[in-house]
């Protein structure tokens, strides 16, 4: 084997003392001998889920850094996949892990335990009356799937409106809801689902005579479309507060507002997804506070179990009412599971306690800034966008033609990941070369400095990526 577990006399607390490692910072639980081994053995026995590995094999990670098989280290600006919102291997998640895989792990799904009751108290109260009711399932896609179900039984309607480039997970109703990609190859979706136009501000032609983007025109065209296309059982709308796999598109403000009228005038749901956006990640403790609206439905994942799979749904005391009246079902295997609450549980109050809500807002701040001066610097970059510590960079070949530029994008993000910093970018062509940031939001000052300062010279070691000094 090419793959050896390190003693536990050279482990303490899953770090290294190794004498090479000082500061013991470096996780040592994997020890690779032979990466090109591992990675022949990935490609014959790992299938393709819809993306290509990358070339390097990850053996650790710790707070804000991953480590690869030949020890470089990488500071993890995208938290994983936008979820280790408190940073990898955060001390008190991991006692919270380790207490609960010992004593309390899993029940039968009609069993009801102290860390599930506790997340549900503490959830609902950090939000506005009216999201009053939770339960708890695994993944951003179950969540997003539960809700338009409780949407379809309470409303007693079947279609859903969604928006282009959004993105709800890959289960029957949330992959229907989806504009992005994924859609192709397996036949019909679900029936009755129906799409807005993306609220894209940089690339939309929908525009006033001053050019500016004119966003309520473009919903109301939306809209109208819709009205003339419904057979007239519109259910819900699913919407995110920033669009984060169509390129970190952040509502217009006002739009979310809008979004809402059009719904109470067709007697249909608001669900908000908040996978992304959730528990401080963009300076208020939900994106829905930011805009001011409460909607029908609330869906999390991602930040709230920092990593782990957890996601939850949130609704009125009225429509739960009213549902478990007509039977709504979404018994799971793993609802309501007591060490995922736990965790999302301890998430939740370490993100109160050390005021994270406010240093995502300064520290976005900083990071935005920063990525406005690199626009100033070097001309492929097109647009800077997003909001707290959730950015999008997106790199074009011209800025007056705005059009894209997918080879130079991977080129710069390969130089950055190879100086140390990653910040992801799609290998799928759909995601349109932008750069999805979104590090975790324990993050410092110097640790936006360092991660601003390895772009920087990737932009600059890259010849095509037009220094505008």
């Amino acid at each position: 084997m090419s793959l050896e577990i390190i003693p536990s006399e050279s482990v303490h607390n899953g770090a290294s003392t190794d004498p090479t490692d000082p500061t013991g910072s470096r996780p040592n639980l994997y020890k690779i001998v032979d990466q090109g081994a591992l990675q022949r053995k990935a490609s014959q026995y790992l299938f393709n889920y819809g993306t290509k590995f990358m070339k390097d094999v990850i053996c650790g990670s710790k707070g804000l850094y991953v480590y690869t098989a030949y020890g470089h280290r990488v500071l993890d600006w995208t938290s994983g996949q936008m979820s280790c919102l408190l940073g990898h291997g955060h001390p008190e998640i991991v006692k919270t892990i380790a207490d609960h895989a010992a004593n309390l792990d899993h029940l039968f799904s009609g069993m009801v335990s102290p860390p599930v009751i506790s997340l549900g108290e503490r959830l609902c109260s950090l939000l506005p009356a009216g999201l009053d009711k939770a339960f708890f399932l695994s993944t951003g896609g179950e969540s997003n799937e539960a809700a338009i179900k409780l949407a379809k039984v309470y409303t007693g309607k079947f279609e859903i409106v969604a928006v282009n480039g959004s993105w709800h997970g890959v289960t029957a109703q949330s992959l229907s809801a989806q504009y992005h990609y994924g859609r192709k190859g397996q036949g019909p979706l679900m029936p009755g689902m129906h799409m807005l136009p993306a609220p894209n501000a940089y690339r939309s032609i929908f525009r006033k005579p001053d050019g500016s983007y004119d966003w309520e025109a473009e919903l109301d065209y939306g809209w109208s479309l819709i009205d003339q296309a419904s057979c007239g059982s519109l259910a819900a709308v699913i919407v995110e507060c920033i669009q984060s796999s169509a390129g970190i598109h952040v509502l217009p403000t006002g739009y979310l507002k809008a979004l809402k009228r059009h719904c109470e005038r067709r007697g249909m749901l608001l669900i908000v997804d908040e996978a992304q956006t959730g528990v401080g990640r963009c300076g208020n403790m939900m994106a829905i506070m930011h805009e001011e609206v409460v909607p029908d439905i609330l869906t999390l994942s991602k930040t709230l179990g920092n990593g782990l799979p957890l996601s939850a749904v949130v609704t009125s005391a009225e429509i739960e009412k009213d549902c478990v009246e007509r039977d709504y079902c979404f018994y799971t295997t793993h609802v309501n599971d007591p060490l995922p609450a736990a965790v999302g549980n301890k998430v939740l109050e370490i993100v109160v306690r050390d005021n994270l809500v406010q240093n995502s807002r300064a520290m976005g701040i900083l990071l935005h800034e920063g990525l406005r001066r690199l626009q100033g610097r070097y001309g492929c970059i097109g647009d800077v966008r997003g909001r707290g510590l959730m950015a999008g960079v997106e790199i074009v070949a011209d800025r007056k033609t705005k059009a894209p530029a997918l080879e130079l994008a991977r080129s710069i993000a390969e130089r950055a990941y190879d100086l140390g910093v990653w910040a992801n970018l799609s290998s799928h062509d759909s995601f349109g070369g932008v750069f999805r940031i979104a590090p975790p939001i324990t993050i410092t000052n110097e640790q936006i400095l360092e991660g601003l300062e390895l772009l920087e010279q990737a932009f600059a070691s890259v010849p095509e990526s037009m220094r505008l000094y």
